[in-house]
């Protein structure tokens, strides 16, 4: 199956050294190239490609190209095509990854590397893929009929003169798709083990080098790492730093007053700060949840 890719990279020289490298790949079939943040967005929406290569550290900066322009994806499309980020900087990997991008690869290009970050989308690509339900397969049978348009009178034929071929056709056994389970935080200390369901974790707190973890049936439970280790080992996609004091839960988030600067908790009148440094990771939880199931009045 061919997949389709866009580049978006500031550099028309740095285009066609990506473009050259991908299209040594026979799965991948080039679509067109962007320079600028703009033409950018406007070209992924008009081909909707499976994959960008984008290039987030321009040295142009009139070009504004950022991780922002996957944000504003978000506020148009129901699926945001995979990214693979292609830049010159070691910087920004780790904001990259915060926005999920399949892989961050170092320019000069190094084919080694541009084959493993492909193979990577192959298997991305392949777990979004639908599984076909299988409703109670049994033996399935197909009769050949080679005189399929001749008309007879049954009365007239013998029904022992009838050949009938049944050829048995083979099921594959269906595919059994497990749901994902909940992510499970284990709190030790000293032999006690803790177990928390992230989904009832409403946000983390920082207390010198401990951490106050807040579930939604009002508990704290108290856990000696550090937030900085928390934002370190916390799936991305489920929790974001806002402030150097929090972590919040994407899920509970009930409100953001980008004005007040300030995160609303769901079903509490409790509401946490956030900071410009963290305004990025704000910003991406408000792209997320307009992923979803939404309406915006």
């Amino acid at each position: 199956m061919s997949h389709t890719f866009i580049i978006i990279d500031d550099t028309q020289d740095d285009v066609t050294k990506t473009q050259a490298i991908a299209e040594r790949f026979r799965n991948l079939s080039f679509l067109a190239s962007a320079t600028t943040y703009d033409d950018g967005v406007n070209l992924i929406l008009e081909h909707q490609p499976h994959l960008v290569f984008l290039e987030i550290d321009p040295s142009d900066k009139k070009s504004h190209l950022s991780l922002s322009l996957i944000n504003e994806l978000y506020r148009y499309l129901p699926v945001v095509p995979k990214i693979i980020v292609t830049t010159s900087k070691k910087d920004l990997a780790y904001d990259a990854l915060q926005y999920e991008v399949v892989d961050y690869l170092l320019k000069p290009l190094n084919i080694n590397d541009f084959r493993k970050a492909v193979l990577k989308f192959d298997r991305a690509i392949k777990s979004d893929l639908p599984h076909m339900e299988v409703k109670n397969p049994a033996a399935t049978y197909e009769v050949l009929d080679e005189a399929e348009t001749l008309k007879v009178e049954m009365a007239d034929v013998d029904v022992n003169d009838i050949e009938v071929k049944i050829t048995p056709i083979t099921l594959e056994k269906p595919t059994v798709v497990q749901q994902e389970k909940a992510l499970i935080i284990c709190v030790k200390s000293y032999g006690d083990y803790r177990y928390i369901d992230s989904e009832d974790v409403l946000y983390f707190e920082a207390d010198n080098n401990s951490t106050d973890i807040h579930l939604n049936n009002g508990e704290m439970i108290t856990a000696f790492k550090t937030l900085k280790h928390f934002e370190t080992v916390l799936p991305p996609a489920q929790f974001l730093r806002i402030h150097n004091s929090y972590i919040i839960s994407i899920n509970q988030v009930s409100r953001i007053h980008t004005g007040n600067t300030v995160c609303y908790i769901k079903n509490s009148t409790t509401k946490l700060p956030f900071s410009k440094s963290y305004k990025e990771n704000v910003d991406l939880i408000i792209s997320r949840i307009a992923a979803g199931n939404y309406l915006e009045i």
